[in-house]
């Protein structure tokens, strides 16, 4: 894997406890290349300080690098959850740096439309060697765990192992607590059914003594018309 671009540039990071102060974390200007990771199709912007990576962030089509000053750029990375800040010696530095991003960007939207069609064209059964190609590579190798741009369910499984049983606990204590809730509200209707039920048959009860009693007073006035004749 080599670099398609490198340029220098001092590296910030987002304060992760306030979200809104840089904090330096490379003394001194360091390169920050773009990389292409044909094995994964995916491009990569990576900067080390010495042999730690301070910069790993995969691109994806719904980033943005927003150019905040004449010589300050930045972008956010959900994947590693955090905002990468770059300060650069000059505005031209800055402005291929951005021109490179949003190519680059364009690029793994294409590519991650590629990756879906690829994976249409071997989901049926009797493609099954193709597509155990496509999958053999999937392996967990990238530092902030990006293997997803290969839209691919196995990917994220292998990535991060440790985050599906707390994924997978929050809908079972939502359900439940959605269970308990529809049971209370099945409980009150059955109550206001017995009562409307109730007050239907007192109403029923009602209007038969209405109609006696209309009935009654039918027959007397029909006396009484005879009686006046």
């Amino acid at each position: 894997e080599q670099p398609i671009f490198s340029t220098r540039a001092h590296v910030f990071q987002i304060d992760p406890n306030t979200k809104k102060n840089w904090v330096p974390t490379s003394k001194h200007a360091v390169t920050v290349s773009y990389f292409y990771d044909s094995t994964r199709n995916v491009y990569r912007i990576i900067s080390l300080d010495g042999s730690k990576a301070i910069i790993n962030s995969t691109i994806t089509p719904n980033m943005t690098f927003t150019k905040t000053s004449q010589k300050f750029g930045q972008w956010a990375d959900s994947r590693a959850n955090t905002v990468y800040g770059l300060g650069f010696s000059s505005e031209h530095h800055l402005s291929k740096f951005a021109e490179k991003f949003q190519e680059f960007k364009e690029a793994a939207r294409i590519a991650k439309e590629k990756s879906h069609e690829k994976m249409e064209l071997t989901s049926t059964p009797s493609q099954e060697s193709a597509g155990g190609d496509i999958q053999s590579p999937l392996t967990p190798e990238s530092i902030n765990g990006t293997d997803d741009e290969r839209a691919m369910p196995e990917v994220t499984q292998n990535s991060e192992p440790r985050a599906e049983p707390t994924q997978n606990a929050l809908p079972f204590t939502h359900s439940s607590t959605i269970s308990k809730h529809w049971e209370a509200e099945l409980a009150t209707l059955k109550g206001n059914n017995a009562k409307l039920t109730a007050a239907l048959l007192e109403s029923t009860a009602n209007v038969k003594q209405w109609k006696q009693q209309l009935a009654a007073y039918q027959e007397e006035a029909e006396r009484l018309h005879k009686r006046v004749s």
